[in-house]
């Protein structure tokens, strides 16, 4: 067998896995409502496309850039940070910079690769993103999982997180707002979580925020590195433009640390794929991050339209007790358990997500992820960002569908 141990052990992404069976099923003719995939159906703003096509006509936009990105631009992300989550880097006691990777997925694998050493573990709060754990077994780490319930809004116990810390612990991975529940952790948790680190001053934090602009109810996401801007020192944040300014095709992500880890990551990147795209890298540089709120107006209206579309359906078909309020991201988290579906199946104790999921694509057309992959067995994750006619039409659909008698 010519395939490495790694490769073989790594489990296949099952988001893109479904995406790419419904993208079939559409090529084919049939009618599919495909809710799997966190990708908005806006282009990105005009004035970022103007940026792009200026800069085509320049010989640097086609050369390599340094291996952490541009230094302009890299400064302009630290300022903008700064001024977005409302603190100084100073705070941290440390010197901070920033690395531009292809995607905030791929500057995640970076950053476990620069920290995560065999037998290192890695705290994840369920449902987590589905490449966490992957990543983490990939570099010989060990993931650690709490659980969180939707009945609790889908925030970890406080308590729970410290019974898993053990003297393994290298890092936690906090993903707020949250792929797949679309929940931002409020800012007494974070502030409860904050404290928490303080106690564990070992631990690095690794913040997923690729999603932190788009939340479309108040309040904005909030971090535990604002009340104590000391925790900067071992924190890496890691965002991105894929949501933001609707390009996940333009693979565009970035880690921000003290200097030390950073250099660490780049050194990595060094040896791996170099640095990303000049010619975007360029065209940031020139944008104006400003500008993004007023992009953003309609991509949050029609989401917060559609969590009201998708509220309004749970009501209707009797599902309130497994609805809670979505806020941020693109994603709903469907709690097959607490359904009269799962509970007519009349097998409790086992973990049917990919049977459900897969008969409601079979019968209703409407495609979601199963949960089993996101460490949260039973529930399958929906994307919300569909047009308001089909979502509405899928909402009254997936809703009849959960109220059956199995």
């Amino acid at each position: 067998m010519f395939l490495s141990s790694r490769v073989m052990a790594a489990n296949e992404s099952i988001t893109l896995k479904i995406n790419q069976t419904v993208v079939k099923m559409g090529e084919a003719g049939k009618r599919v409502f495909n809710l799997t995939a966190g990708q908005l159906p806006f282009k990105p703003m005009t004035q970022f496309i103007e940026k792009i096509n200026a800069q085509t006509n320049f010989l640097k936009s086609y050369q390599y850039s340094p291996v952490a990105g541009f230094e302009d631009l890299r400064k302009k992300i630290l300022d903008y940070t700064q001024t977005s989550r409302d603190i100084n880097f100073k705070n941290g006691g440390e010197e901070f910079d920033v690395v531009l990777s292809n995607g905030a997925k791929h500057s995640i694998y970076n950053v476990l690769g620069a920290v995560v050493d065999p037998s290192d573990e890695v705290i994840l709060l369920a449902p987590y993103w589905v490449s966490y754990p992957e990543m983490i077994k990939f570099w010989g780490g060990t993931p650690i999982c709490i659980e969180s319930f939707s009945y609790d809004g889908f925030t970890p116990d406080l308590d729970n997180i410290r019974k898993a810390i053990s003297r393994k612990t290298k890092a936690i991975i906090l993903n707020s707002p949250n792929n797949p529940t679309g929940i931002s952790y409020s800012k007494k948790w974070m502030e409860e979580f904050a404290k928490l680190m303080i106690e564990h001053p070992e631990i690095l934090i690794i913040s997923d925020e690729i999603y932190y602009e788009i939340a479309y109810f108040d309040p904005k996401p909030t971090y535990f590195y604002q009340a104590h801007q000391e925790l900067l020192a071992r924190t890496i944040i890691v965002d991105g433009i894929s949501k933001s300014l609707a390009c996940t095709g333009l693979r565009m992500g970035w880690a921000i640390g003290p200097k030390k880890i950073i250099a660490a990551i780049t050194k990595l990147q060094g040896q791996t794929t170099s640095g990303p795209s000049s010619l975007i890298q360029r065209a940031m540089a020139e944008f104006d991050f400003s500008k993004l709120d007023e992009f953003l107006v309609p991509v949050r209206n029609h989401l917060r339209k559609n969590s009201e579309i998708l509220r309004e359906k749970f009501r209707q078909h009797s599902l309130s007790n497994c609805w809670y309020q979505s806020t941020s991201a693109f994603y709903f988290m469907i709690d097959y358990k607490r359904t009269p579906y799962f509970e007519k199946m009349g097998r409790p104790d086992e973990d049917l997500a990919n049977e459900i999921s897969l008969k409601l694509l079979d019968e209703t057309g409407i495609a979601v992820v199963p949960g089993s992959d996101f460490g949260a067995p039973n529930t399958a994750r929906m994307s919300i960002v569909l047009e308001e006619g089909p979502f509405t039409e899928a909402m009254d659909k997936l809703t009849k569908f959960l109220s059956q008698n199995a």
